[in-house]
C-alpha cells in the first residue's frame, strides 16, 4: 500500500495505548439490561495515528441503532467522546 504524503503528523493531548482503560460516550446496556446513552469504561485495543479502537463488556450500539457483535468502537483520537479512564468527574448539579 502506498503511504500518504503529510506536512505533519497528527498529533493529539492526550496519548493513548494498547491494555489502557479509556471512557466512552456511547449508547449501551447498563446492568439491568436497559439501553441508555452515557459513558462506559472500555479496554484500548488498538490505536493508530488518527483512530483508537475500544473494546467493552457489554453490549453497544451505533448512532443508527445496530448493535455492535465484536463490542468494538472506533474513534478519532481528538474526539470529545473518548477521554482517559481514571479519576472521576463531578457532576455540576
Amino acid at each position: 500500500m502506498a503511504s500518504v504524503p503529510f506536512l505533519k503528523l497528527p498529533e493529539s493531548e492526550v496519548k493513548y495505548e494498547v491494555g489502557n482503560y479509556a471512557e466512552v460516550f456511547c449508547d449501551h446496556d447498563d446492568k439491568n439490561g436497559e439501553r441508555v446513552r452515557g459513558w462506559l469504561k472500555g479496554v484500548i485495543v488498538q490505536v493508530d495515528t488518527k483512530m483508537a479502537a475500544v473494546q467493552f463488556q457489554t453490549n453497544v450500539y451505533l448512532t443508527g441503532g445496530w448493535m455492535v457483535p465484536d463490542h468494538i468502537l472506533w474513534f478519532p483520537l481528538n474526539s470529545s467522546n473518548i477521554r482517559p479512564f481514571g479519576r472521576r468527574r463531578s457532576r455540576a448539579n
